[in-house]
């Protein structure tokens, strides 16, 4: 009995070890869900992040219409590859909300000149404070926002192709 209670140790060890590999190897969840999904939008008033465009404010984004707020960046490679799927929503009638982390307007011009310009509107956000309130953890984000500005839905990364009809959907639901 003795022996068997010197290795107990090792056994608890191991086990938990199991416990704790298979919760990484397969989590019960792959989504991450926004803990801001059905509530307003954080309030803010943004400046116009490139010249020709409004500048971007909460207040705006309760206009009755749902609509899309992309949080993008000139120098964001993922968000040159979604440019095309913004430029398919916008001309699908989508308004697009631009919100341009940590940019500089001539680098936003020259990135908008390149990639198609699909934003209604896009407010700077020199030093991230608006994408940290939307718990945004990097570019691009997408936010489908109810005509009451409460956040509906998250899209984290880039939108692929296969992305569009989900955000749609979700827009639709937003109604």
């Amino acid at each position: 009995m003795r022996r068997l209670l010197i290795w107990a140790p090792l056994a608890l060890f191991i086990a938990f070890f199991v416990v704790f590999a298979s919760g990484l190897i397969s989590p019960e969840s792959k989504t991450i869900r926004s803990q801001l999904i059905g509530k307003p939008m954080p309030q803010f008033a943004l400046q116009p992040g490139v010249a020709g465009k409004a500048g971007v404010s909460s207040a705006e984004l309760a206009n009755g219409q749902p609509h899309l707020v992309n949080v993008f960046a000139s120098w964001c490679i993922p968000c040159i590859a979604e440019a095309p799927q913004l430029d398919q929503l916008a001309q699908a009638g989508v308004p697009i909300y631009g919100i341009a982390i940590r940019d500089r307007p001539e680098d936003l011009a020259r990135f908008l000149a390149r990639n198609g310009d699909p934003y209604r509107a896009i407010g700077g956000d020199p030093n991230s404070s608006v994408q940290i309130a939307l718990g945004s953890s990097g570019v691009p984000e997408t936010f489908v926002v109810d005509g009451k500005g409460i956040i509906r839905h998250q899209h984290i990364g880039d939108i692929q192709p296969q992305d569009v009809p989900g955000i749609m959907s979700a827009l639709g639901a937003a109604k």
